[in-house]
């Protein structure tokens, strides 16, 4: 696969709540950046971390509208959105942005780039 098909790829996943798909795409020193900056490194506790975030919002999805890509490096456009635990009320779709980088055919960097404050309202009022 090239770097773009294997982060289209990774993006199916997302979508699928596909962990174990996700996990067979990601590089053992995957690292992970939320929208705040936070970084998770390690394909193990970004298992965890999917399976945490699909858990709070089971139908996560992320709709893509615009690839680049150089020298294995991606810029991705769209929207993000979802429901936490399926209730239709709190409901959520928001621009973002994603970088990635894959090298041998694993996604070895994914970051977030939004504004969250929606969704983690969302949160703060059903917890």
């Amino acid at each position: 696969m090239t770097n773009k098909q294997t982060t289209l790829a990774f993006i199916d996943r997302i979508n699928a709540h596909d962990v174990a798909g996700l996990a067979e795409l990601m590089s053992d020193d995957h690292t992970f950046i939320d929208a705040h900056g936070n970084q998770i490194s390690g394909k193990e506790k970004m298992i965890a971390g999917w399976r945490g975030y699909f858990g709070m919002f089971p139908d996560y999805y992320l709709e893509v509208t615009e690839v680049f890509e150089d020298a294995g490096k991606l810029g991705l456009f769209g929207f993000a959105g979802g429901s936490y635990q399926n209730k239709e009320s709190e409901s959520w779709r928001l621009p973002a942005a994603w970088k990635a980088e894959v090298n041998e055919g694993r996604v070895t960097l994914w970051q977030v780039f939004a504004d969250t404050k929606i969704p983690f309202e969302i949160i703060e009022r059903n917890t």
